[in-house]
């Protein structure tokens, strides 16, 4: 294997706003703490030190021992654990839906850049230790988004109707599409382990949350993950006074409110949020449903209008049974960060798109507010296509263009007439600089009409430029058949790989090997694209 490093900017991949976070545009500057950087990462391990409770910590290591009771296990995982013990231990955290089969390829580059950051950091004699987290989204009730998962250009679906927290639903029903899976899907010299894999995971377990656990588990224990589900009434137990407060005073609403207006004043006046708070940023938890909670004319209600209560009822409950309430997308992170020693997130451009919209919501709650990291990204091709794309007479950069443009760049490349117009247009436009100054020497009324027939014209070059790249697209089409097919093999569907295709394909040809050489190839303080051409 070998790879190629492209920076972000080069690739398409992230939007502008992540683009400017990642060059510390000074306009986003008052909405993070800063990007991460290895002594970014002592001050901030040293901020939350102080702030993460004792208590905290024993009942994160609590649940993890019996989160973790009964499982076969790497020594480096059982040492983790047990550094958590340590106030001077802390945590780098990601975390992901309950997606099948881990589903799109991300979700594993996500978990290897916290590894990899952990591991870096270690090396260094800073006082601190860290320890990577994989927090496990078993709460969230978006089923269809985590209910399929594509192998080998086919899609496997579960179907099935139960509601609620997608971590306890039941697998019988799922049983029968692993089976089709194991017999279209799962091919190539390592099958056998992912096979393993998925006896001890999704045939064993009784639900996906236990599932997801077991499966991540077994990919990651000898990298010393520690994986954490925080359905957990004990864990609940510690965020019982947040999310009082986020009733009685509605603090999420106000503050990411505040923030985004913020967010569109100081930064981009077109900024759009990725997530709007509502009134009351909690859930309730009930068998088979996840319902909001909304004010009514007595208090608060379930948004299907049942249990209407006055506030100081549902405040009670809190306290009596946190494990029925459940945070939303907007104040999840603020649980996170309530029972985890944690010093940075690591996810996505989506991701850490809305996280810079709670700054100002962590300092209402009085909570440390993470530093923010973007998670790696790779593209993954074979020799083969590599050469494919070679004789094409492109470079790799290419496979990163727009397929559209890709096209005309290749047709370019192989007319035999010239259809880059850009020399014309250059010539166009020294022919007005030299009628702007006429213009300004005699009458300078006329420059609207001058700029005008200048936009004209050189629209009429773009026109005739677009017309003719048409006419040889056709005239060349076996040629742009043949370069469809080979992006397609970089960028299935035009959608980024890491979106799109699953680990396990991989992986059963690859094998851990996979694993180790992107563990290697990722640095996590200087994220970027990594093109790894496989064996």
């Amino acid at each position: 294997m070998q790879a190629f490093g492209f920076d972000f900017a080069q690739t398409g991949a992230l939007s502008p706003l992540m683009l400017d976070y990642l060059q510390d545009d000074p306009r986003l500057q008052a909405f993070h703490s800063g990007l991460p950087s290895q002594q970014k990462l002592v001050e901030q391990a040293q901020q939350k030190q102080k702030h993460y409770p004792s208590s905290h910590r024993k009942v994160l290591t609590s649940v993890l021992q019996k989160q973790y009771a009964g499982l076969d296990f790497h020594p480096k995982v059982s040492a983790n654990i047990d550094k958590l013990k340590d106030p001077a231990t802390l945590t780098l955290c990601t975390g992901h839906q309950l997606s099948l089969m881990t589903g799109p390829l991300y979700f594993i580059y996500k978990i290897l850049t916290i590894i990899k950051l952990a591991d870096e950091l270690n090396a260094q004699p800073t006082g601190f230790q860290y320890v990577p987290v994989f927090w496990m989204a078993s709460e969230d009730h978006d089923f269809e988004e985590i209910s399929a998962f594509q192998s080998q250009g086919k899609k496997f679906q579960w179907n099935q109707d139960q509601g609620g927290a997608v971590g306890k639903i039941p697998l019988e029903e799922l049983q029968k599409v692993l089976d089709l899976w194991e017999k279209e899907g799962l091919t190539g010299p390592y099958a056998s382990t992912i096979q393993d894999w998925v006896e001890k995971s999704y045939r064993q377990a009784n639900t996906l949350a236990e599932a997801t656990f077991v499966l991540v588990h077994q990919i990651f224990q000898t990298y010393g993950l520690v994986i954490l589900d925080a359905d957990n009434a004990a864990l609940k137990q510690l965020f019982v006074p947040y999310m009082q407060q986020e009733l009685k005073q509605q603090t999420t609403f106000e503050s990411v409110g505040s923030q985004i207006q913020a967010l569109k004043k100081n930064y981009n006046e077109s900024f759009k949020p990725q997530v709007n708070p509502r009134p009351i940023n909690l859930f309730y938890l009930e068998a088979g449903s996840r319902k909001r909670i909304v004010t009514t004319e007595n208090g608060l209600a379930l948004e299907d209008h049942q249990l209407d209560r006055s506030l100081d009822e549902w405040v009670a409950a809190i306290a009596q049974t946190p494990e029925q309430f459940s945070p939303n997308v907007l104040m999840r992170p603020l649980y996170q960060e309530c029972i985890l020693p944690n010093v940075a997130y690591v996810g996505g451009g989506g991701e850490l798109a809305y996280w810079l919209q709670l700054q100002s919501s962590f300092t209402a709650f009085k909570m440390p507010f993470p530093l923010l990291l973007l998670r790696q990204s790779a593209l993954l091709f074979t020799s083969k296509s590599h050469r494919k794309w070679q004789r094409l007479g492109l470079e790799l950069k290419d496979v990163f263009l727009q397929r559209n443009a890709l096209i005309n760049k290749k047709i370019r490349l192989i007319s035999n007439i010239d259809l880059d117009f850009d020399p014309l247009k250059s010539v166009l436009e020294e022919q007005f600089t030299y009628l702007e100054s006429l213009v300004a020497q005699t009458d300078a009324s006329f420059e609207g009409v001058l700029m005008a027939q200048k936009r004209k014209q050189i629209k009429g070059l773009e026109h005739l430029e677009k017309r003719l790249l048409q006419a040889q697209r056709k005239k060349l089409k076996d040629h742009v058949s043949r370069l469809v097919l080979a992006h397609e093999s970089f960028f299935p569907g035009e959608k980024l790989q890491e979106r799109t295709l699953n680990f396990m394909d991989f992986y059963g040809v690859e094998g851990v090997a996979l694993l180790d050489f992107l563990y290697q190839n990722f640095t996590p303080l200087t994220p970027k694209m990594i093109a790894v051409e496989l064996s």
